[in-house]
């Protein structure tokens, strides 16, 4: 079984930029109603869809509200990763920081409101 979360959005372009220019995530497939990305190392992919558009059945029409969604991206440094992003001059919601239960973390948000929740999980000793 593979998982393929989807989000119903008008803002393909700057999705797939943020995607792409921040994240590292490379283009699987891209039409003009619809564009699925996939992380650098192609083993998750994530899909954006137009709303409204007449292909689609009505369950998958309207847009996300922009609250309520997260993604999770794990990445073996996040420190590496933290500074990376911070010399892009991407805002960062949540500061790099240690949790309790053995996250090492900090979060973006994306163009469509969405936390992007980038994490390195510690062993608890």
């Amino acid at each position: 079984m593979k998982l393929n979360a989807g989000i119903i959005t008008q803002k393909l372009a700057e999705t797939k930029a943020f995607y792409c220019n921040v994240l590292n995530f490379g283009v699987t497939f891209e039409n003009d109603f619809y564009l699925l990305l996939h992380t650098p190392d192609q083993q998750a992919e994530v899909s954006f869809l137009l709303p409204d558009h007449p292909s689609q059945q009505p369950l998958f029409q309207p847009e996300f509200a922009g609250k309520g969604v997260y993604l999770t991206i794990e990445v073996a440094d996040v420190d590496e990763e933290y500074d990376r992003i911070q010399k892009l001059g991407v805002p960062i919601a949540i500061d790099l920081r240690d949790e309790p239960w053995g996250d090492r973390h900090f979060a973006l948000v994306d163009p469509n409101g969405i936390g992007i929740d980038v994490v390195t999980y510690q062993a608890n000793d």
